[in-house]
């Protein structure tokens, strides 16, 4: 840059105190050229050439030590407790004015030091030789009047005495080594110390000359760098100083929307710019997502909190949906029966619902070791309390099971009962008891009390959560309402969310609200003018409803995630125990099949129908043979089955045999055993067991 002068950022940075900041410096050279990356205590600094760079802030850290003879540097803490003496310069000093110059920041306090004249001097009626010795005492300075030192001047034989020299002498000075010490805060604090070289004090530790240079750590902002970036002032970077060149450029500073909403109210509204789009799996399907793209704008009306539900459809949907719906959606909405698919979905729902009222929308059978009563379609039951019960079936240890149940009440319904039996019924309690233990499978819909009509604000402060409902009147707001036209809709949960309400600059008025704590974005506010006439904002229509997508219910699930115990296991049965209350209570089972049939219960198969299947049904008979041939016998009626037959369920062959053979053969099947025989034997013709043989593998090979 012309008129500027570049130097390297560790003498830029020495020159400088925090009075004097901030400053703008731009990058000119150095190793950090076309925009290298290097890794910096953990975090990475890039500096391209020609980039901005305001310096607000420094701090010392360490001292940097160079050995002025092999160049070698190495650090030190700038608490190190060393101490350090001054190693005189070779070069001489011109005058007693410059040789002082040199001296550190109060000069008084770091008296007496030494120095050397090599010419001759002389003082009024004193005459001081080449190679002389002088400590300086004090420095007297007068207004209008000339300064000058007083030294001391050590004569020979021990003899000595005091001359004042004017600051202005001039000769040949040289410094003497001085028996003072310092220590690294006090050198890098002075100025004219950080130019000179210094030795420890204990040789054994570094006897060679060291050049000390502070090294500190440099605070400072770029533009589009979102937090105060730090590095060292001792990177080999030429900078050069545009502080007033710079002075009204502006740092662009990105803000997350959790930021944002930590700006001031005054902040808003306001135009934003985005930096950063969100990320391409979005958990919301909104119309107005796809517009948030890198260097569009917004407008950001005002930021607050809002009540919102989350709403999932249950029928009538081939893909479920989700919506997340403010608590000022302007529907009316209609209760609809819960589903329950099992008695610990109806006990969590009895905690939220005290006096729950259910009906049974599938039968179940009774299994009594596992304490299972009999459920039939259309059973009323009131959920009463959570209780114990206990199993007829003992442990593997001897000891009766308890487990955990419903108390339930079974209602009767009056529309069930046929006229015979209604006075049977009115002698037996109204309300009977069951218990449903907590692991039971079982199907369930909820009788609903009540057709009103609510606003969703109402629903939450009457009801608990899960409900299910439907939209029977539109949010006359929305163009169009998406929530109408789903059968059924369930509130999840609800949930108070840090909001901002933006629009876009080319349609103010209409708004949507964004929930910062589930989109990624990166705003920077700018000084663009409001899209409207000032002292005059628009009348804003706020869209209340926001498909979101499965990942966003998952996520929400997550966070919203319990220590709740997951629903109870069925006990471990005593196989021997339950098999013997199975052969007791077979009877009883018998004896109640009646009753069940009255109740419409769902018969199960059974072995006498199991046959009844394609592939235990039997073959049908042989056709019967033409009209004509009397020689030929009619067909023959297929043989009854014997019990072990019939369990094997296998297929009989039909044959024809002549009908004068086989009356004759009919008494060969009744032939009784041969006493002398150990084994039972049938005695059957030949040319019948032959016939047969040849039916048989007729019907296995057809």
């Amino acid at each position: 840059m012309a008129g500027t002068v570049a130097l390297p950022l560790q003498e830029f940075i020495a020159s400088l105190d925090n009075a004097s900041l901030p400053k703008i410096l731009q990058v000119c050279s150095g190793v950090y050229f076309q925009g290298s990356v290097y890794e910096i205590s953990g975090s990475e600094v890039c500096f391209s050439t020609g980039d901005l760079i305001k310096v607000i802030r420094i701090e010392l850290l360490s001292v940097s030590c160079e050995d002025v003879r092999n160049n070698e540097t190495f650090e030190l803490p700038i608490n190190h407790t060393g101490l350090f003496k001054v190693v005189p310069d070779e070069m001489p000093y011109s005058s007693i004015e410059e040789l002082l110059s040199l001296r550190p920041v109060g000069l008084e306090s770091s008296l007496p030091f030494t120095f050397s004249s090599h010419s001759k001097m002389t003082f009024g009626t004193l005459t001081l030789g080449p190679g002389r010795v002088l400590t300086v005492l004090s420095i007297v300075r007068h207004e209008g009047e000339e300064g000058h030192v007083r030294c001391h001047v050590k004569g020979q034989q021990e003899a000595s005495a005091e001359v004042c020299i004017p600051l202005s002498s001039r000769g040949e000075f040289y410094e003497c080594e001085s028996e003072e010490c310092f220590t690294l805060q006090e050198i890098m604090s002075s100025p004219s110390l950080r130019s000179r070289r210094f030795r420890f004090i204990n040789t054994t530790k570094y006897e060679r000359p060291l050049i000390l240079s502070p090294v500190y750590q440099v605070h400072a902002i770029m533009s589009l760098r979102k937090n105060v970036l730090k590095f060292p002032s001792n990177l080999e970077v030429d900078v050069f100083d545009v502080t007033e060149q710079c002075k009204d450029v502006d740092f662009v500073n990105p803000l997350s929307l959790s930021e944002v909403l930590s700006q001031p109210d005054e902040s808003f509204p306001a135009v934003v710019e985005i930096l950063e789009g969100p990320e391409t799996c979005s958990l919301f399907k909104s119309s107005w997502l796809p517009e948030l793209n890198k260097n569009q704008t917004l407008v950001f009306h005002k930021k607050g909190t809002t009540a919102m539900f989350l709403l999932s459809s249950l029928k009538s949907r081939k893909t479920k949906q989700y919506f997340l719906v403010s608590q000022q959606y302007g529907g009316r909405l209609r209760r609809r029966p819960r589903e329950f698919n099992s008695v610990y979905e109806l006990y969590v729902a009895s905690t939220q619902t005290p006096g729950l009222k259910v009906s049974v929308t599938r039968n179940s059978e009774e299994v009594e070791e596992e304490g299972l009563p009999a459920l039939n379609v259309g059973d009323q039951l009131e959920i009463v309390s959570y209780t114990r019960m206990e199993l007829p079936c003992e442990s593997s240890k001897g000891n009766k099971q308890s487990i955990e149940a419903l108390l339930c009440q079974h209602l009767s319904d009056p529309s069930d009962v046929d006229d015979d039996d209604e006075e049977e019924v009115k002698q037996e309690d109204e309300k009977t008891e069951v218990l449903l233990p907590i692991y039971m499978q079982g199907h369930f819909v909820e009788i609903l009390g009540d057709n009103k009509k609510y606003r969703l604000s109402d629903l939450n402060k009457d009801f608990s959560l899960p409900l299910d409902v439907k939209v029977v009147s539109r949010d006359t707001e929305l163009e169009p309402d998406p929530l109408v036209g789903t059968a059924c809709l369930r509130i999840e949960a609800g949930m108070l969310e840090p909001t901002i309400q933006a629009s876009f600059p080319h349609r103010p008025d209409y708004c949507f609200e964004i929930p910062t704590q589930w989109l990624s974005l990166s705003v920077s506010f700018t000084k663009h003018p409001l899209p409207w006439p000032q002292g005059q904002p628009p009348k804003c229509c706020i869209e209340r409803v926001t498909e979101v997508t499965d990942m966003f219910y998952y996520e929400f699930r997550k966070r919203g995630n319990t220590d709740e115990a997951p629903p109870p296991r069925p006990p471990k049965r005593d196989l021997s125990s339950s098999s013997a209350i199975k052969k007791s209570s077979k009877s009883e089972k018998k004896s109640s099949k009646t009753s069940k049939a009255k109740n419409k219960q769902k018969s199960t198969p059974t072995d006498q129908f199991s046959a009844l299947t394609l592939n235990n049904k039997k073959r049908p008979p042989a056709p019967p043979p033409p009209d004509g041939l009397n020689d030929e016998p009619p067909p023959l009626a297929p043989r009854k089955l014997s019990e072990a037959e019939t369990a094997k369920k296998k297929a009989q062959p039909n044959t024809y045999v002549k009908m004068e053979q086989s009356k004759k053969n009919v008494d060969l099947y009744d032939v009784t055993a041969d006493v002398d025989s150990d084994h039972d034997y049938e005695t059957v013709d030949e040319s019948l067991v032959s016939m047969v043989k040849t039916a048989q593998e007729s019907i296995v090979f057809s």
